[in-house]
């Protein structure tokens, strides 16, 4: 590491020329390539692929999206009188014809289905958008000059309302400035600059997290064309890097200005930061790696994409923490100190980095009271994790978009004029074989009518070579409704296989809300294994790491701890809708499958990032003095200030990602604050150090037979300098006020 640093401080225009060409050169490729993401939740082998399978082979005319608009008459007017029928079918004639659009269904003509569009009070009425391609290929103008061609002065008058809905519409309410990631950088450079006060050095780790997140940015971009990449990638691979990326140029710049205070010349104080903190960050970011990188043994393309994502983050903000940044404290010298600290450091000669303050005065408080503080600590993190209890994965939709936006306003429309099942229809495909086939499915229409939770049941639909048959089935529940997925599992089991000549029949049930019951289903099987996955390699890198048995288990824990608590913080917000709308949100709903494995890969990796900073410097104490209770009071006193700088960093750029707009990144981002901020101020500074003060000694064993057989790494070695006073714990004396009278010992940097 001290080579790589000595190489970049030495080339250092080369260095930060190297990044910004990598930089330029994927944004350059991302914007020729364009995106290609893809939210295929498909899981191959379940029902509802195969229904989709059947579908697209049968009817190949079904590929693109399939949107919608509806309109609803004020009272005392209905959706067929003259003055509507014509402004609505002029637009829809006028949408029929702009590029892109495959075709409209709308609920005027002769056709019987285009009757059944009317709602029964006759108020609101809908029309099918069929586009080209799917919602991830239909450009946003596309989408956008529909909604145009709906929504205008023309249409929406005497009371009309129109409301566009689908996933191509969607596309039309995403937000086009990344305002979540400004909101983010800005607070963390404020804070920053209270932390360090100097300008030049509060800007190096944004500079820094900005150049290696933007090139991963792009990368994801492109990855999306050599892999299946879900659209919101991206943004949670910039929530990550982010955060992450700032936290790592933090520590090595806090490493580097102890170094310059202590006088040591610019060269050897960044050469010295990179060989120390620079490993235990490389170190973090390889367990944050691990970590995101174990959702690949759930073997699923769509979580597949994003964890080499956000992977490809985290390893890009690791190399620019361990490169650029020397680089660029080489280029701005002394100046990484402010300017009081550079005129003390003139006057006075190096200083001692003792720590002192409320970082000391705390340290000592846990060290006397760790049992009432250990108790107090375990019953936040129980009480908050509670509401995990009653989690419910399902798909949110558009029905849990922001009151004001179109798409839930279409979506409401439609339940209250057609029902709830309207906005989640299941199809029943067949493959047939002869006439005795379309007699069985025919059949099979009739006893689906008559199912208990089905509102209606479409006329069997044929497709030109009649070997397909579909059947559209509305349920009476909404597509979130626990009813609706109940109905789902009643179609499978009981009324298709029902009969004897549907027996031998390829028959399978389809639609939104099957496809994600089904794909919920196989992540919440595989969900023991990917956790014990992932535990099982972060236990063995700290036991590689700290030589112990306990800190590996305490580290397992308290990871478990933080994500149960997020997650019921998650689910308070999210499904039982507190303060969901007000934050705008969207209302209440079930949380998203793919969350609990993404969040634990995520989690694990940064709960893992403070507990390497932490325990690191208790390890080293232990070896220095073989003293529990001053490793502990020491490593607590000298690391809590930077874990907590960074852990509000972390949780600003996290809270910021609200702001985003899409409903998943926002479960991601409050999720992942909330986490950060019960690790760092709950865990990490409470209830670890209370419980390794009453383990003692137990904290640092191993058998001596592991001990001769596991190989021996470092992740951050000691600095080479002076020993620095430190007040000793004396019974009945408080450090913070009685430093004078307490016994002097001294603690090894």
């Amino acid at each position: 590491m001290a080579a790589i640093a000595r190489w970049c401080m030495r080339h250092r225009l080369v260095t930060v020329l190297l990044w910004l060409l990598a930089f330029g050169a994927t944004a350059a490729a991302a914007g020729v390539a364009g995106p290609a993401f893809s939210n295929d939740y498909e899981v191959p082998g379940t029902e509802s692929s195969k229904a989709h399978a059947l579908l697209r082979e049968g009817f190949s005319g079904r590929g693109g999206d399939t949107d919608t608009i509806v309109w609803r008459t004020p009272d005392g007017q209905s959706a067929r009188t003259p003055a509507v029928e014509q402004r609505m079918t002029s637009a829809l004639d006028t949408i029929a014809a702009l590029p892109g659009v495959g075709s409209v269904a709308g609920p005027y003509g002769p056709n019987p289905e285009a009757a059944a569009r009317i709602s029964p009070d006759g108020r609101t009425a809908y029309a099918v958008v069929t586009f080209d391609e799917q919602a991830d290929s239909v450009p946003k103008a596309q989408a956008r000059a529909v909604v145009d061609a709906a929504k205008n002065d023309r249409t929406e008058q005497d009371g009309l309302q129109v409301e566009l809905g689908g996933r191509a519409i969607g596309l039309t309410e995403a937000p086009t400035a990344h305002l979540a990631e400004v909101i983010g950088v800005g607070i963390a450079a404020l804070v920053l600059f209270l932390a360090f006060g100097s300008l030049a050095a509060s800007l190096l780790p944004i500079a820094t997290a900005l150049v290696s997140v933007g090139t991963a940015y792009f990368g994801i971009t492109l990855l999306g064309h050599a892999m299946p990449v879900a659209d919101f990638a991206p943004m949670l691979g910039t929530l990550v890097g982010l955060g992450v990326g700032i936290d790592y140029a933090l520590f090595i710049v806090t490493r580097h200005r102890k170094g310059l205070q202590r006088g040591l010349p610019v060269a050897e104080a960044a050469e010295n930061a990179v060989a120390t903190t620079g490993r235990a960050v490389v170190f973090a970011g390889a367990t944050v790696c691990i970590a995101l990188l174990g959702m690949l043994v759930l073997r699923l393309n769509f979580l597949d994409g994003v964890a080499l994502a956000a992977s490809l983050t985290v390893v890009l903000t690791v190399a620019a923490s361990v490169t650029l940044l020397p680089a660029l404290l080489s280029c701005i010298g002394t100046r990484a100190l402010s300017r009081r600290e550079r005129r003390k450091l003139a006057a006075e000669g190096p200083g001692s980095d003792t720590p002192t303050g409320f970082a000391a005065r705390w340290s000592a408080f846990v060290e006397r009271h760790p049992k009432p503080l250990g108790l107090l600590a375990a019953a936040v993190m129980t009480v908050l994790a509670l509401p995990m209890l009653s989690l419910h994965l399902g798909t949110s939709d558009q029905g849990n978009n922001p009151a004001t936006s179109t798409t839930r306003k279409a979506y409401d429309l439609l339940g209250e004029g057609f029902g709830p099942g309207m906005n989640g229809p299941l199809t029943v495909v067949a493959r047939l074989d002869g006439a005795g086939d379309r007699i069985a499915v025919t059949r099979l229409a009739d006893e689906l009518r008559t199912t208990e939770g089905v509102a209606s049941a479409g006329p069997v639909v044929l497709n030109r070579d009649g070997d397909t048959a579909v059947v559209t089935v509305v349920p009476e529940s909404a597509p979130q409704s626990r009813a609706t997925s109940d109905l789902v599992d009643t179609l499978r089991r009981d009324v298709i296989p029902g009969a004897g000549d549907r027996a031998a029949m390829d028959i399978h049930v389809g639609g939104v809300t099957a496809g994600y019951d089904d794909f919920a289903e196989v992540i919440v099987g595989k969900l023991p294994l990917f956790v014990g996955v992932v535990i099982a390699l972060g236990c063995v890198l700290l036991l590689l790491a700290f030589r112990s048995i306990g800190i590996p288990l305490k580290a397992a824990a308290m990871n478990v701890a933080a994500v149960a608590s997020s997650f019921g913080v998650v689910v308070a917000v999210f499904q039982w809708g507190w303060g969901s709308e007000p934050l705008g949100l969207g209302s209440a709903g079930p949380i998203e499958p793919f969350l609990p494995v993404i969040m634990v890969s995520v989690l694990f990796g940064l709960s893992m990032d403070y507990q390497v900073f932490l325990v690191s410097r208790m390890y080293e104490e232990w070896l220095e003095t073989g003293d529990n209770r001053r490793a502990v009071r020491v490593g607590l006193a000298e690391t809590s200030r930077v874990i907590n700088s960074a852990a509000v960093i972390m949780i600003s750029v996290f809270l910021a990602f609200v702001l985003s707009g899409d409903r998943i990144i926002a479960m991601f981002g409050i999720a992942l604050a909330a986490a950060v901020a019960l690790d760092a101020f709950v865990l990490r500074t409470l209830l670890v150090p209370a419980l390794m003060h009453l383990l003692g000694g137990a904290n640092w064993w191993l058998p001596a037979w592991l001990d001769r057989r596991l190989p021996r790494i470092s992740i951050e070695p000691p600095e080479r300098h002076p020993h620095a006073t430190i007040p000793a714990q004396r019974t009945g004396a408080d450090p913070a006020t009685n430093e004078d009278d307490a016994a002097p010992a001294t603690a090894s940097r």
